[in-house]
C-alpha cells in the first residue's frame, strides 16, 4: 500500500500500517485519540465526516468507539465497503472492530443534522504541498480520484452546528488556520498533522474540557 510503485488505491484493514498499528501499542498514544477523547475505557460515538481510506475510523473503532463513516465519493465508498467485508471475514478480532463501524454514502453537510454523536471528525483533502515529492503516492491517487474539497468551510460549519460535544479538524501541522473558523479550544500535534479541537458548549453550559491526561497544547 505504501510502496511508490503502487498504481491502485485499496482500503486495507488487515495488513499494512493499519495492521501494524493494531498489533502494536503505538495506537494508544496516537494524537487522534487524545483529540477525540476516545480511549479503551471511554467509548464514544464518533462521526467521521470525511471517511477517506478509513484508517482513522478503524483506529477509533479498535479503541472501542462506535464510528459512523460518511463518504460521498462513490468510488471510495465502494473501496471502503470492500475493505470492511474483507476484515469481517478475516478474523473474529477484526470482525468485532468493524462491527462498530457503519458506512454511509452521502454528503456529510446534509447528513450531520440528523446524527447525534459525541465527536465529529473532519479530515478534508489538505492543501497541496509545495514540495510535492513529500506527498505519498497513495494520497496523490486519492486526490486524483476525489479532487479537492472546495466546500470544506461549509462542512465545518455543519459539523459545528451538529449534535455533538466536540469537532476535530485534522489539518497539516504547519498550515495556516482554515479561513473563517473561530480559534480552536485546544490542539494536539502529530508528526505531520495537527488536530484542532472545537469544544461545543451544551445549551446553557460550558464547553467540555479535555480529560486530565489529554495533554493538549495551546492553539
Amino acid at each position: 500500500m505504501d510502496k511508490a510503485e503502487r498504481t491502485e488505491l485499496a482500503v486495507d484493514f488487515v495488513g499494512g500500517r493499519v495492521g501494524y498499528r493494531l498489533r502494536s501499542n503505538d495506537a494508544r498514544s496516537h494524537a487522534l485519540l487524545k483529540a477525540t477523547g476516545v480511549s479503551g475505557g471511554r467509548a464514544l460515538r464518533v462521526v467521521d465526516a470525511t471517511a477517506g481510506l478509513g484508517r482513522d475510523s478503524f483506529l477509533l473503532a479498535s479503541m472501542g468507539a462506535t464510528v459512523t463513516m460518511i463518504e460521498r465519493s462513490p468510488a471510495v465508498y465502494a473501496l471502503l465497503a470492500e475493505g470492511l467485508q474483507t476484515a469481517r471475514a478475516t478474523s473474529a478480532e477484526l470482525a468485532a472492530i468493524v462491527s462498530r463501524m457503519t458506512l454511509i454514502h452521502g454528503d456529510a453537510r446534509a447528513l450531520l443534522p440528523g446524527i447525534a454523536a459525541d465527536v465529529v471528525l473532519v479530515d478534508p483533502m489538505h492543501p497541496e504541498r509545495k514540495k510535492t515529492a513529500l506527498v505519498k503516492q497513495e494520497m496523490r491517487l486519492l486526490r486524483q480520484l476525489v479532487g479537492a474539497d472546495p466546500d470544506v468551510a461549509e462542512l465545518m460549519q455543519a459539523a459545528l452546528a451538529s449534535h455533538c460535544k466536540r469537532v476535530v479538524l485534522k489539518w497539516p501541522l504547519r498550515a495556516d488556520p482554515m479561513p473563517g473558523l473561530r480559534k480552536p479550544s485546544w490542539q494536539f500535534a502529530g508528526k505531520t498533522v495537527r488536530y484542532d479541537v472545537f469544544a461545543i458548549a451544551p445549551a446553557g453550559g460550558e464547553p467540555v474540557e479535555p480529560a486530565a491526561n489529554d495533554a493538549a497544547i495551546s492553539p
